[in-house]
């Protein structure tokens, strides 16, 4: 078994997995935190998601992508808490 096998066949089913664990708890969070909380969540496991392909099929070019997405998750994470500390 190599990498790209492991890759394929042991990290995505994997990822898979949590990310529709993620996405139920995006839906049931009887809160709004509960669901940024999700949806933050849901980003790092897409992230993961593409670094794995882009080790599975040897594209570099797709770690660019996945480093914009966390960047972006990031500020939307910081966004959401100051409006968090703006209205308690």
């Amino acid at each position: 078994m190599t990498v790209t096998d492991l890759a394929l066949y042991g990290v995505m089913p994997i990822l898979a997995l949590a990310m529709m664990f993620a996405f139920v708890r995006l839906l049931r969070g009887p809160s709004l935190p509960d669901r940024v909380v999700a949806i933050d969540l849901l980003t790092a496991l897409g992230i993961g998601t593409i670094a794995t392909y882009a080790i599975a099929t040897e594209q570099t070019a797709l770690l660019d992508v996945a480093i914009v997405q966390a960047l972006v998750s990031f500020l939307g994470t910081v966004a959401f808490a100051y409006y968090i500390e703006r209205t308690v």
